[in-house]
């Protein structure tokens, strides 16, 4: 599930990015691609599994720029007030279930090895994000 939540950070990032270039947004429907195609690089995943994964890419994908389109329409609100600690656990509890979720997932897809690795690559991905944020952090505070 942590795996996942660095997965959909991963792809939320360069979403920004693209964003910050002046480039367009890509569709959930190529984000689900573009991650499928590096996971089955990755994994050697076989046809049967590239659609699997590909179905829960865009799942994921889907959700996430709903979530996204969410919270800009919140940030664009005039009230702009912060979530209180019961909406913030409850944002919390909610995104580590669908982790939780994902992981079991993956898990029903993914032989032994590939599973294996693919928390790997998912501790590794948190890793990025985590010195990632914690720079942007550093700069925001001078």
């Amino acid at each position: 599930m942590k795996n996942l939540i660095v997965i959909l950070t991963v792809l939320v990032s360069l979403n920004g990015f693209a964003q910050r270039r002046g480039g367009e947004k890509l569709s959930p429907e190529q984000m689900a691609t573009l991650s499928t195609k590096k996971m089955t690089l990755a994994l050697d995943l076989n046809e049967s599994q590239q659609a699997k994964v590909y179905e829960l890419n865009l799942d994921n994908a889907s959700k996430r720029q709903s979530k996204q389109t969410e919270l800009k329409a919140l940030r664009a609100s005039d009230d702009r007030k912060k979530p209180t600690k019961d909406e913030q656990f409850a944002m919390r509890s909610e995104m580590l279930d669908h982790q939780i979720a994902q992981k079991t997932k993956m898990q029903a897809i993914l032989n032994k090895d590939q599973f294996t690795k693919w928390e790997k690559m998912q501790q590794h991905q948190k890793r990025k994000m985590t010195k990632k944020v914690g720079a942007r952090k550093g700069r925001n505070q001078r």
